[in-house]
């Protein structure tokens, strides 16, 4: 079987009779070129069947059509589906997505010197630029995007969630319920989303005239395991509460998980709120009352942002910040009066 290789654009070049510099030109759409060249050029491409190649019209653009999207990691289901929805939306665009994670400082630093100081992308994501002070390595007058958390820099654009709103609705949430001992599983402080959240919980409280108590704050990691260790530590203290705002699911889960353990009834004894609305969060037992958001939508607002700041049909950077709604499931309940 005789193999036959796909037309170049010198091909091209010799069925139009022009120089192959010339086809390169019309590719690149060139105002350079008379109008009948133009035609001959683009009927020959045609004739033969010839596919211009991408990486090549990129690098006569000066661009790679490449952004990049850096994670502290890549296993988190809210950071990957926020990617999930920056990759769909940059296709939609004309641009691939490279996703990548960097777990300190260091790993980040060398990221950004490979990808940006290489021009092998036109544009950057970074999710969490504040976690560990990623956000000083992030090279001036390029195009990037900041997820996560709100920018301190005017000059750069931003998407995150309203967590100081979500924190105050999911807690007046269970303060309408007639709950008035509210614990709260935090995530890692040092991020502004637990931060945030948790400006929101002693909003809600301080709005209500219920008393902020520290004994009834405690500091979780997002993981199911962190928030089983605080539920059993308020446990040890003799200090259960009568509901819980937990800063994500997961912690929540671990939440629920220890209270059956405990032999306390949900809700009836101990109400319990998330944040995310995970996949599985309507399959909980019971199913869990969360503050939905919508992760694909903040990547596809991301990129959107970052496309406009690359073709410059964004004049100034914006700070979005996406709301939550309530999602009420069986994991609250209004509370009887005794």
């Amino acid at each position: 079987m005789i193999r036959t290789r796909p037309p170049t654009i010198r091909d091209v070049a010799r069925a139009a009779g022009v120089s192959h510099q010339t086809v390169s030109r019309v590719i690149n759409e060139s105002a350079e070129v008379l109008p009948a060249t133009r035609a001959r050029v683009e009927a020959a491409i045609q004739a033969l069947g010839f596919q211009p190649s991408a990486i090549a019209r990129s690098m006569a653009q000066g661009r790679t059509n490449t952004l990049a999207c850096i994670a502290p990691n890549l296993t988190d289901y809210t950071l990957s589906s926020i990617i999930e929805g920056a990759e769909l939306e940059a296709r939609q665009h004309g641009y691939f997505l490279l996703s990548s994670s960097a777990r300190d400082p260091q790993a980040f630093q060398a990221l950004v010197n490979e990808l940006v100081g290489h021009r092998r992308v036109d544009g950057l994501i970074v999710i969490n630029p504040y976690i560990d002070e990623r956000y000083l390595a992030v090279p001036p007058n390029f195009p990037v995007v900041f997820v996560g958390a709100s920018s301190r820099d005017q000059t750069i654009c931003s998407v995150s969630l309203d967590d100081e709103k979500t924190g105050y609705e999911a807690t007046s949430h269970l303060i309408e319920l007639g709950y008035r001992q509210i614990a709260m599983v935090t995530g890692p402080m040092e991020e502004d989303g637990a931060r945030d959240r948790s400006a929101g919980y002693m909003r809600a409280l301080n709005e209500a005239g219920l008393p902020v108590e520290p004994a009834l704050i405690l500091k979780g990691d997002w993981s199911a395991t962190s928030g089983q260790e605080a539920l059993l530590a308020l446990s040890a203290q003799k200090r259960l509460p009568e509901a819980v705002f937990a800063q994500n699911d997961r912690m929540a889960l671990g939440v629920l998980h220890t209270a059956r353990d405990l032999g306390l009834n949900i809700p009836e004894q101990l109400a319990v709120i998330g944040v995310d609305d995970m996949p599985l969060s309507s399959y909980f037992d019971p199913p869990l009352t969360t503050m939905q958001q919508d992760m694909p939508r903040t990547g596809r607002e991301a990129i959107r942002m970052l496309a406009g700041s690359i073709d410059q049909s964004i004049e100034t950077c914006t700070r979005l910040k996406l709301s939550t709604h309530l999602i009420m499931r069986q994991s609250t309940l209004r509370k009887t009066v005794e």
